[in-house]
């Protein structure tokens, strides 16, 4: 087996209008594609992040609260790459979105910081000045 990219993420969200303003006004993501499922009473809106990587929001009724304490199995958080970490915490935070202070990732060297989704789902932004370039295999989020 050959595993070459993550394709996509899924997420499930609380209220969808909400987490479509949230993904694509405040983190701007571009909408690829939105479709409501009647027979699901669902949306699924696939957005773009990047050039090879989609992340869908799906909407289902009365979906079961998230599990939020510390180091809980399943799901850690989800990483965005940005080129500049400090633009991207002045932006989040003009917008209202509060962020955690910035900190230096130990084995990289890399500085990244936690904000949260409306659902409250941990989303990391890890500075790659380089986008577009590889990871290293000391790389980890």
């Amino acid at each position: 087996m050959q595993l070459n990219r993550i394709h996509h993420i899924a997420l499930i969200c609380s209220d969808y209008r909400r987490s479509k303003h949230f993904y694509t006004q405040i983190l701007g993501l571009p909408i690829l594609r939105e479709t409501y499922r009647a027979e699901r009473q669902s949306y699924k809106l696939d957005l773009q992040v990047g050039e090879q990587t989609q992340l869908e929001l799906f909407s289902f009724p009365n979906p079961p609260a998230r599990v939020q304490y510390p180091e809980a199995c399943g799901l850690r958080h989800l990483a965005f790459g940005v080129p500049d970490l400090s633009a991207a915490v002045k932006e989040l935070t003009a917008r209202g979105i509060p962020v955690e202070p910035i900190r230096k990732d130990e084995l990289t060297g890399r500085y990244f910081t936690f904000f949260q989704d409306p659902d409250h789902l941990p989303l990391e932004l890890y500075e790659c000045p380089e986008e577009g370039s590889p990871l290293s295999q000391t790389e980890e989020g």
